[in-house]
C-alpha cells in the first residue's frame, strides 16, 4: 500500500476507534484491544456479566466496518448445525439442498458460548482456526474476513460449563468489559446516550478489501531478535510457574507476536517495541493457563499470575 494510503488507512482506524468510544463509554482501552484483535486476523473472548455492552460491541464493529452480523444465543439446545448448516430435501427440486447455518457471515457474535453443549462448542473450532466448515463430507468456504467475538459468562454462573482449552486456545486475545465507570453510569442514566440510535447513526470507516490490506500490513511489521527473545521467555515462563498447572501453548506465542505487530501498526510504526509486547501480554495468556488447586483456593487468578510473570521478566532495551 503506498504511503498516502497508509497514511489514510491509519486514519481511519483511528476515526473506527473514536466512533466505537462514542457509543461505548468509558472503555477506551477495551476497544482498543478487539480492533487490535481483529488487525491480528484473531478472535475474541469476552468473559464477563451480562449486560455491559458486548452485544453493542460487536454491533458497533459490524456497521464501522461494514461486515454481515449474526448474533447466536448458545443454550443447551443449540446444535451444531444450527453453525455449520444441514441439507434439507426440496420437494420442489427433488433433491437435497444446503441451508447455510449462523457461520457464514463476516462477523459472529457467540453469545454465552460456555451454555452450550460441547458438541456445539466444538463445531466452532474448525471455522475459527480454518476459516470453513465440512459438511455432509463437502467442505465450504466462509465469508471472509470471518471473526468471532463470543462472551463467556463467569463459570459457575447458571447453566455453564467450562470451555475446554482446545477451544479457549483460538482466541487470540480474552478481555472483560467490566461495569462502566461513574461517569458513564451517570450518563446512561440521564438518558444522554442511546447505544441503538447511535449505531443506526453510524457510518461504515474502512471496507474489507481496506481491511484485508492492513492485515497483510501487519504481518510485515518487523520484530528484532531480542524481543523475539523476550516474547519467547514470557510465554516460556507460564509453563515453568509453580501457581500454573497448565501454561500457554505455541499458538499463543504466535498470538502474542500478531497483536504485538498490530499495536505497533496501530502507533504507526514499522516495527515493534518492547512495549508492543509487554502491552499485550497478559490479553494473549490469561485464558490460556489455569491454577493449580491450591493456587485457586488462595484467591489467585490467571490475570495476577500473568503480571508477575511480565515484572519479574526483563524488557530488552530499544537498541538492542
Amino acid at each position: 500500500m503506498p504511503q498516502l494510503q497508509q497514511d489514510q488507512a491509519r486514519k481511519n482506524l483511528k476515526r473506527l476507534l473514536d466512533s466505537m468510544n462514542q457509543v461505548i463509554l468509558g472503555k477506551e482501552k477495551e476497544t482498543k484491544e478487539v480492533v487490535l484483535a481483529i488487525l491480528a486476523g484473531g478472535h475474541v473472548l469476552l468473559e464477563d456479566i451480562p449486560g455491559v455492552g458486548k452485544t453493542t460491541l460487536a454491533l458497533t464493529l459490524a456497521k464501522l466496518l461494514n461486515l454481515d452480523f449474526r448474533r447466536m444465543q448458545f443454550t443447551p439446545d443449540v446444535l451444531p448445525s444450527d453453525l455449520t448448516g444441514f441439507s434439507i430435501y426440496r420437494r420442489d427440486k427433488e433433491e437435497f439442498v444446503y441451508q447455510q447455518g449462523a457461520v457464514f457471515t463476516n462477523l459472529l457474535l457467540a453469545d454465552e458460548l460456555n451454555r452450550a453443549s460441547a458438541r456445539t462448542q466444538s463445531a466452532l473450532l474448525e471455522v475459527m482456526q480454518e476459516g470453513n466448515v465440512t459438511v455432509e463430507g463437502i467442505t465450504r468456504q466462509v465469508p471472509s474476513p470471518f471473526i468471532v467475538i463470543a462472551t463467556e459468562n463467569p463459570y459457575g454462573s447458571a447453566g455453564t460449563v467450562r470451555l475446554p482449552e482446545s477451544e479457549t486456545d483460538r482466541f487470540m486475545i480474552s478481555l472483560s468489559m467490566g461495569y462502566p465507570d461513574k461517569d458513564s453510569e451517570m450518563t446512561l442514566i440521564r438518558g444522554e446516550i442511546d447505544a441503538r440510535e447511535k449505531i443506526a447513526k453510524l457510518e461504515p470507516v474502512l471496507t474489507t478489501e481496506e481491511l484485508a490490506l492492513m492485515r497483510q500490513e501487519v504481518k510485515q511489521i518487523y520484530i528484532k531478535d531480542s524481543i523475539v527473545e523476550y516474547m519467547a521467555e514470557l510465554i516460556r515462563k507460564t509453563r515453568t510457574a509453580g501457581d500454573l498447572r497448565l501454561g500457554a501453548s505455541p499458538r499463543a506465542s504466535l498470538a502474542l507476536a500478531a497483536m504485538a505487530r498490530a499495536s505497533a501498526y496501530l502507533d504507526g510504526r514499522d516495527f515493534v517495541a518492547p512495549s508492543d509486547a509487554a502491552d499485550q501480554f497478559c490479553y494473549v495468556v490469561q485464558h490460556r493457563i489455569s491454577l493449580t488447586e491450591e493456587s485457586d483456593a488462595e484467591g489467585m487468578t490467571p490475570e495476577r499470575v500473568a503480571g508477575k510473570i511480565l515484572e519479574d521478566t526483563e524488557k530488552p532495551g530499544i537498541g538492542r
